[in-house]
């Protein structure tokens, strides 16, 4: 079974929240269905996207500053060749936050689907995974990613960003014992 299936099958399995995200999720079937190369950025400007929703043993997010938007976002980007988002969400938390993140026991669990408007015109069907990490471990962008990288309390972090990635932290939420989730 190729990546690209695995993927379908995931998406296909994935229960979403909102209308928002079923809206997205039924984008992201739809485009997967005739799109020759959806992990490849350059084969078209509609491709999928892989990001994380990372989470430390407090309950915490992980959020950057995008370098180019300014504004604070979840880990994630484009997919490396012969990569798929679950993976990609791992290299990017990497290299945007310095931090080695892992999918939680179990495997990846793909946590929330978004459609949005990427640069130059690109759309990203972006596919997000919970990640957990260390709080403690040091945090240290690669040279040329993120401004700033830091922890937040999951009701600051909701705030700080917009819907969907308040949607994706309110079902990273859900996966922890409610006693971290605050």
């Amino acid at each position: 079974m190729s990546v690209v299936d695995e993927l379908v099958g995931a998406l296909r399995r994935h229960d979403p929240r909102t209308p928002s995200e079923e809206a997205s999720l039924r984008r992201t079937l739809a485009f997967l269905d005739w799109l020759p190369r959806p992990f490849d950025e350059h084969a078209d400007p509609t491709h999928v996207t892989g990001s994380a929703i990372v989470v430390d043993a407090g309950g915490r997010v992980l959020l950057h500053r995008h370098k180019r938007l300014g504004i604070w976002l979840q880990p994630g980007g484009h997919l490396d060749p012969g990569e798929g988002p679950a993976a990609a969400a791992v290299r990017e938390t990497a290299e945007e936050t310095g931090l080695v993140a892992v999918h939680p026991a179990g495997g990846a669990h793909l946590l929330h689907v978004d459609v949005h408007e990427g640069p130059r015109g690109h759309v990203h069907l972006d596919v997000r995974y919970l990640l957990v990490a260390d709080g403690a471990a040091t945090l240290a962008p690669a040279a040329g990613e993120s401004p700033d990288v830091a922890w937040f309390a999951p009701d600051e972090a909701r705030r700080l960003g917009d819907r969907s990635l308040a949607e994706a932290i309110a079902a990273a939420s859900l996966r922890l014992p409610q006693s971290r989730s605050r």
